[in-house]
């Protein structure tokens, strides 16, 4: 046997088997509509608690509420499957770092037929203020690299989302370093703890209720929406 062949039957052994309609995933057996949650950033300790992975501390906090782990790795991701309020659900944190993320979640999409209105992606925004959480039911990227490729690979700018504020200065004059880089203060920290807790809640009230309803509780007057 070759290392190219090899390499192809670990591969398959990592994915998920498709058993009478259903889904047999680590033991797990799931049907249809399921909700895909994702969060954005970048793999590696080195980004672990940089500002751009605000979308993977809030797909952590989730899965510690749920007490699932998101320690499975497939399709480019690390991913954990829970339930909440009677709905299957599977947490994602995309590995392809951040600009590829849409292959990830578009792999995970077409496996599981998940439909884009089941899809919600979770990550920073630098034009909102640090604390603040905002939710959207489409539009487009706005200047987010992670989330320009999930739209382009799902095709669609109908995606839910919830937006995490990064910003504590007035101007930033060198972007990459500033979202790649941590906050600096006791108190910048402990808000953005606070922000990452709020923003769970905001996603179970969209697994409970719908976006509408999420957007109607979370989002409060003043900056960016």
């Amino acid at each position: 046997m070759n290392l190219r062949s090899l390499k192809r039957r670990r591969q398959k052994r990592n994915l998920p088997k498709k058993r009478n309609n259903e889904l047999s995933i680590y033991g797990l057996v799931f049907g249809k509509g399921m909700k895909l949650i994702v969060g954005l950033g970048n793999p590696g300790p080195r980004y672990k608690n940089t500002k751009h992975n605000a979308g993977f501390w809030v797909i952590d906090h989730i899965a510690g509420e749920l007490g699932i782990t998101c320690n499975k790795r497939s399709f480019n991701a690390q991913w954990a499957q829970g339930s909440y309020n009677r709905k299957n659900i599977l947490l994602i944190k995309p590995l392809t770092f951040m600009n590829l993320s849409g292959r990830a979640v578009k792999s995970f999409a077409d496996y599981f037929k998940i439909s884009f209105l089941d899809i919600l992606l979770v990550f920073d925004d630098v034009d909102l203020c640090l604390g603040t959480v905002r939710l959207r039911a489409g539009g487009g990227a706005g200047g987010h690299n992670g989330v320009r490729s999930v739209l382009e690979s799902l095709g669609t700018e109908t995606i839910s989302r919830v937006r995490l504020g990064i910003r504590t200065e007035p101007e930033i004059h060198e972007l990459a370093g500033y979202v790649l880089s941590e906050f600096r203060t006791k108190e910048d920290n402990l808000t953005a703890k606070t922000m990452v807790a709020t923003a769970a809640e905001a996603v179970l009230c969209w697994l409970e209720k719908d976006i509408d309803f999420a957007m109607n509780r979370y989002n409060k007057k003043g900056g960016k929406s």
